[in-house]
């Protein structure tokens, strides 16, 4: 029980940390929210990750992460901590399984390190706080890179399988995303796997053919199911899953060609400057350069374990940094998050490795530049935000580096202590301000509720309102907070399928939430799918089954399906508008205005 209470105490610390007011958020993303209320009502939509009920149109991800959110929502009702709770005990599950995976490797120091470094980044916190696919899809990164670390240990193709379904349904959570960890985890399996070249290539392919039944078999279903049977599926423009996945969700995402997108390509700077930069810097960059530090001296000090943890670990870091460097379409700050497993991983190997060999001129002065890089780059990062606690990290740190290069003759005792509280101290208390402030929005971003990037994403909303991430009015990035007159309007709605159509899903999303009564999404997240058409809609209204429009439509955009503003402007000729709550109300079983 004594080994374990380091343990056990890591754990607990990141249950609070991650659970701590986690109700202030509400909704948080009110999109997926939807989906889980509807997942909740209806087994059909929970299982396609429609936005309503009825089963209109989906989400414009696989479904996973919905189905956890809909599943806790049907056990405990549709409210905030039912739908945030699930995503929080994934990130302790992620430390947990993240401090199992470096212990096999490296032993059980470098495993508190990389979980207490995972613990405490701040985008972590934020997306395991956070009800986005995110969550799930890094839980389910780490258990794959565990299974791989037991596979590779001695050759062994049930584990190598184990982590081919891991990163399968981790596609399901997020799509190709999920990808970028399959160089490291092959590549390690090739170099280090105790069996011969044919024998390991064999095993690979029966991972990738776990792969492809966790991953795929959810993808069949759907195109073998009827467009008319099954909602459309978001996010594409030919109802098709493979078209999302590999367009706007996959091949899109690096080229800025995602069809249907109002962001467009360059939706930020590409480079290798970006992850440091305004809008990332906070949310990731913190121990990046150091774990780049430690993955060079960690290979050269580490022994051959060491390595292959490096190695995968690094493997995961580098290509993942890189895509996200350079990818030219749509990236949005909070994506960083699958970085911080292999940033932590990479630390605590590469610290370990370096401290067993300290009495050596080379290794202590290799942790002395480690932790002086830290000092600077956590300093940096808190200078737009607390200048007493920069020069606090800035010192500690100076002084911890002093310390490491005179480790063969300082006192451990003091000189550990110090180090780990210069490395950590910067993540946490962005951290902990992260965690005590609410999070809302399409695009959340980590840290005190001042912290809005410059250069950070901006876009249009409604009536040309800007709408910036974490909160404010309705539209596209957000969803509406309905009044009282209008919830009572919505659920005044009986015998009809939808008691409103509104165009955007975070419209939808707000009004749906608000009222408990099924909202219509027309035209899907962007309002750039082409569902419904507009004679489909308009068929739709002559039978009875959509009780009113509510508002207009978003802005245009460059590429995608004009079909939502086409509705908005045929039920603006049509019919006549009320204003409820400031929102502009359609009845659409009224007569036709004259």
């Amino acid at each position: 029980m004594r080994a374990r209470l380091p343990l056990l105490l890591l754990s607990a610390g990141t249950a609070v940390l991650y659970l701590w007011r986690l109700g202030d958020s509400g909704w948080a993303n009110a999109y997926y929210s939807a989906a889980a209320q509807a997942g909740a009502q209806s087994w059909h939509a929970w299982f396609f990750g429609a936005t309503d009920p009825a089963g209109a149109i989906t989400v414009d991800k696989t479904p996973a992460a919905t189905w956890v959110m809909g599943l806790s929502a049907r056990l405990f009702g549709v409210n905030a901590w039912s739908i945030l709770v699930p995503q929080a005990l994934m990130g302790v599950a992620s430390v947990w399984l993240l401090h199992a995976a470096v212990k096999r490797t490296a032993g059980e120091a470098a495993g508190l390190i990389a979980g207490a470094v995972l613990a405490v980044t701040p985008v972590a916190v934020l997306m395991f706080r956070f009800n986005n696919p995110d969550a799930l899809m890094v839980l389910l990164l780490v258990a794959g890179a565990y299974a791989a670390v037991r596979a590779t240990e001695k050759a062994s193709v049930r584990w190598l399988a184990v982590a081919g379904a891991a990163v399968g349904f981790a596609f399901l959570a997020k799509m190709l995303q999920a990808f970028l960890v399959l160089p490291a985890f092959g590549l390690v399996y090739l170099a280090f796997a105790p069996a011969p070249l044919v024998r390991k290539v064999w095993h690979l392919g029966v991972a990738l053919g776990a792969l492809v039944v966790t991953g795929g078999w959810w993808v069949l279903a759907v195109e073998l199911t009827p467009s008319g049977s099954r909602p459309y599926i978001g996010g594409s423009q030919g109802d098709s899953v493979l078209e999302l996945a590999l367009g706007y969700n996959g091949l899109g995402r690096l080229t800025g060609e995602e069809i249907g997108s109002v962001g467009g390509g360059g939706w930020n700077s590409s480079g290798w400057g970006r992850l440091l930069g305004d809008e990332m810097g906070g949310q990731i960059a913190w121990l990046l350069p150091t774990a780049l530090v430690l993955l060079v001296a960690g290979w050269w000090a580490g022994r051959a374990a060491d390595r292959v943890g490096l190695a995968l670990w690094g493997g995961w870091l580098l290509v993942t940094a890189a895509v996200f460097s350079f990818m030219n379409g749509i990236i949005h700050a909070y994506y960083t998050v699958a970085l911080a497993p292999a940033i932590g991983a990479v630390i605590g190997i590469g610290a370990v490795a370096l401290w067993r060999r300290r009495q050596e001129p080379a290794a202590a002065a290799a942790l002395s530049g480690a932790l002086a890089v830290t000092a600077l780059q956590c300093y940096l990062l808190l200078l737009d935000w607390s200048t007493a606690l920069a020069a606090v990290v800035l010192v500690l740190g100076l002084v911890g580096a002093v310390g490491l290069f005179l480790a063969a003759t300082a006192p451990a005792a003091v000189v550990v202590p110090i180090a780990v509280v210069a490395t950590l101290l910067g993540p946490g208390a962005y951290s902990v301000a992260t965690a005590a402030t609410p999070h809302s929005g399409a695009i959340p971003s980590a840290g005190p509720a001042l912290a809005i990037r410059p250069g950070g994403p901006v876009l249009m909303g409604v009536g040309g309102n800007t709408v910036r991430p974490g909160g404010g009015m309705g539209g596209l990035l957000n969803a509406p907070t309905p009044g009282d007159e209008l919830v009572a309007l919505l659920r005044d709605s009986e015998g009809f399928t939808w008691a409103a159509a509104a165009v955007g899903s975070n419209n939808a999303a707000g009004y749906q939430l608000g009222s408990g009564a099924p909202v219509l999404a027309v035209g899907g997240f962007n309002g750039t799918d082409p569902a419904p058409t507009p004679e489909r809609f308009q068929e739709l209204v002559r039978s009875g089954r959509i009780h009113y429009f509510l508002g207009g439509a978003l802005m245009p955009a460059e590429t995608g399906s004009d079909a939502s503003q086409r509705i908005a402007e045929w039920v603006a000729d049509t019919f006549t508008a009320t204003t409820v709550d400031g929102v502009d109300v359609y009845d659409l079983t009224a007569g036709a205005q004259r």
